[in-house]
């Protein structure tokens, strides 16, 4: 973690413990509305004052009886839906998991220097393991920095959150006990209607000449109904006014969630993430050792190789030289096996020329033979003294 950051989060320890310190207030009971006759001073003239506010003969002011404090009621739950939706905790969240996910990214398996790579790392080209365990470490490094100055803006943003937090809890409150004000006004305007102005408006009705007596029962009635309908707009304001209290606990729950996350992202700052920085320092350390020592045992392992070797074909090739050097210029056997086939080559030469000079004497034989019956074949034909045979005989000649 860069050290500016660092420094920052010690600086922000100072404005969590201080947000931390905060006790709001608490509510008034829900029932504790105050009644007119039983109010001090002060809050008799403000319930006074709300009361000025109602006119029975205009609708309109009774509708919009305390409207202006419902109003502000209805920017106070927009500004708190608003603030839950914008801050929520999704992104510290993230942040926080982000640092845990790196951390877990290092797959012991890879630290093996000596294991074969994959068919598919191969694939892919993927870099060999210590080359690529060096180089995650340094993306871990640089992803820390990043995470670490997010989760440093997140706490800033929740410490501003939380400060807002006070004072919506603020305006809830004061809004709270504004309302309990108009409901005191609302019933004590109502208390006047039922025991002055309604038996007041009967009298008139009863007294009246029987003609003005259907428009003074008219007012009776209308008087009635916009009682009623001041008493339905201060049980919706007492609705509202459960609703604000409930509102309340909400804020609360939000803003100790807030306070929550801001001291462990805070102890994540300054505790965790120096404490990771450090072990991954050493694991890479250690890698780097584990890999200086196989790098040696290689060398004494081919250092041995090499001399097993080399005595081996030291051995082989004495043995091979030395029984070359014993053996004469031409093998016994191989002088036996010469002379045997060079005598077998005299003994057929001779064999065959005496085969050829029997058989020159005999086709010699056989020629002369032939040549005689020749002879006396010709002989035989002029004896008989055939023209033909004589001059055969003489062409023969």
């Amino acid at each position: 973690m860069a050290t500016s950051i660092q420094a920052k989060a010690q600086e922000t320890l100072a404005i969590v413990e201080e947000v931390n310190a905060v006790v709001l207030a608490e509510p008034a009971d829900a029932t504790a509305v105050v009644p007119l006759a039983k109010a001090n001073k002060k809050v008799s003239a403000e319930i006074t004052k709300r009361m000025t506010e109602i006119d029975m003969e205009d609708t309109n002011s009774i509708v919009a009886f305390g409207s202006g404090a419902q109003a502000e009621l209805q920017v106070i739950s927009q500004a708190m839906l608003t603030d839950v939706r914008n801050k929520d905790v999704g992104p510290a969240g993230d942040s926080l998991r982000n640092i845990v996910t790196t951390i877990r990214g290092f797959s012991v398996s890879e630290l093996d220097v000596r294991r074969k790579r994959s068919w598919w790392e191969k694939l892919i080209g993927r870099a060999a393991p210590f080359a690529k365990f060096t180089a995650k470490f340094e993306t871990v490094q640089g992803q820390i920095d990043k995470v670490t100055e997010d989760l440093l803006g997140h706490e800033h943003t929740l410490l501003k959150d939380i400060k807002s937090l006070d004072i919506l809890y603020d305006n809830t409150l004061a809004f709270y006990d504004e309302l309990a004000l108009y409901i005191a006004a609302g019933e004590e305007k109502i208390r006047l209607i039922d025991g002055n102005d309604i038996p007041a408006k009967d009298a008139e009705v009863q007294a009246a000449p029987e003609g003005d007596q259907v428009m003074k029962a008219q007012e009776l009635r209308d008087l009635r109904a916009a009682r009623d309908d001041l008493e339905r707009r201060v049980h919706d304001l007492k609705l509202t006014r459960q609703v604000t209290m409930q509102s309340l606990p909400s804020i609360r729950l939000v803003q100790e969630n807030d306070k929550s996350l801001v001291t462990k992202i805070n102890s994540t700052l300054v505790n965790t993430v120096p404490l990771w920085e450090t072990q991954l320092a050493q694991a890479l350390t250690i890698q780097r050792s584990a890999e200086a020592a196989a790098a040696v045992r290689d060398a004494n392992d081919l250092t041995n190789e090499l001399l097993t070797s080399n005595a081996k074909n030291l051995r082989e090739s004495n043995e091979m030289i030395r029984t070359e050097m014993e053996r004469g210029v031409f093998d016994i056997e191989a002088v036996k096996q010469a002379n045997a086939d060079l005598i077998g080559t005299i003994e057929e030469s001779l064999q065959i020329a005496d085969e050829g000079k029997a058989k020159r004497a005999a086709a010699e034989a056989e020629l002369k033979k032939m040549e005689s019956d020749l002879r006396d074949t010709l002989a035989a034909a002029k004896a008989k003294g055939s023209g033909t045979g004589d001059t055969i005989g003489t062409a023969a000649g």
